[in-house]
């Protein structure tokens, strides 16, 4: 591999990796922030979501998943997932040397900004019930009443685009009620899923809460670690981007095709056996 600070590894794409496509909302914010940089975006669709799933089985598909990308030459990875970061971080940290910029519920800012001290958290079973996001709170909100909003399901519902409608609105409502009644003015979409669902949120509570997820500070953290590593691509071009799913190619493609506005993406073929084979294009 080439040395850090050579153009080539300069140029290698940024790896992403989310249990789904939820971590588009941060490839969008990436794609923004960072025009030059490459981006080789990882799916694992067909076992989406893991916020269900048991902390060591999110370990060692998280620590799969990763090396994935990292077999194909990435020079920095996030982890655009919240219950990835919060069970498996440190896991990869402790196995990788590549700068890892990893994605976590917007506690703190949302601590900060909350004037009533109350705020709602809407995340997946496991994140809620993980022992980093307790830490978050002890650390960053223990002064604030921090409602808990599990939404089991709804990184389903993005999955399929079912991004709005009466049957989307009505579930969202019921889960957004706890909140609603509550004196919470600020929520914190926990999941990277979840804010292909803002429209349909801002709807229901029109302008009530504050609402906060993390893709553009993430955005800016990514900036931060190439330049310390001296890693930024400068290129003219503006960069490319390759998508890799473990669904079927064609949903799969639909799926990144609607999310991320792109008429064509590139999609890469998943490995038989993730991370033994070279990843191609279709």
């Amino acid at each position: 591999m080439s040395s850090p600070t050579t153009p080539t590894f300069a140029q290698a794409p940024i790896g992403l990796f989310d249990s789904g496509v939820g971590g588009l909302s941060i490839w969008r914010a990436l794609r923004q922030s960072l025009p030059n940089e490459n981006l080789l975006y990882l799916a694992d669709s067909q076992c989406a979501p893991y916020g269900d799933r048991s902390p060591e089985w999110i370990i060692e598909r998280t620590l799969c998943m990763t090396q994935l990308l990292v077999d194909q030459g990435c020079k920095a990875l996030v982890i655009a997932c919240n219950t990835a970061t919060l069970v498996a971080a440190q896991a990869l940290r402790d196995t990788l040397s590549i700068p890892i910029i990893a994605i976590e519920p917007a506690i703190k800012p949302a601590a900060a900004l909350s004037r009533n001290r109350s705020i709602a958290l809407m995340a997946t079973s496991r994140t809620l019930d993980s022992g980093g996001l307790q830490s978050l709170i002890e650390r960053y909100a223990s002064d604030v009443e921090v409602i808990r909003i599990p939404c089991p399901g709804l990184a389903d519902r993005v999955e399929a685009l079912q991004l709005s409608g009466p049957e989307i609105e009505a579930e969202l409502r019921a889960r957004l009620a706890p909140a609603l009644q509550s004196q919470a003015d600020t929520l914190v979409l926990g999941c990277t899923h979840y804010p292909f669902l803002r429209p349909t949120i801002e709807a229901i509570s029109g302008s009530r809460f504050h609402i906060l997820e993390p893709s553009f500070a993430v955005a800016a953290q990514v900036h931060r670690r190439l330049e310390q590593a001296n890693c930024l691509n400068t290129q003219a071009q503006a960069g490319n981007s390759a998508f890799i799913s473990s669904a079927p190619m064609e949903q799969a493609r639909q799926v990144i095709r609607a999310l991320t506005g792109l008429a064509e993406p590139t999609m890469l073929t998943f490995p038989t056996q993730a991370g033994t084979r070279p990843i191609v294009a279709d």
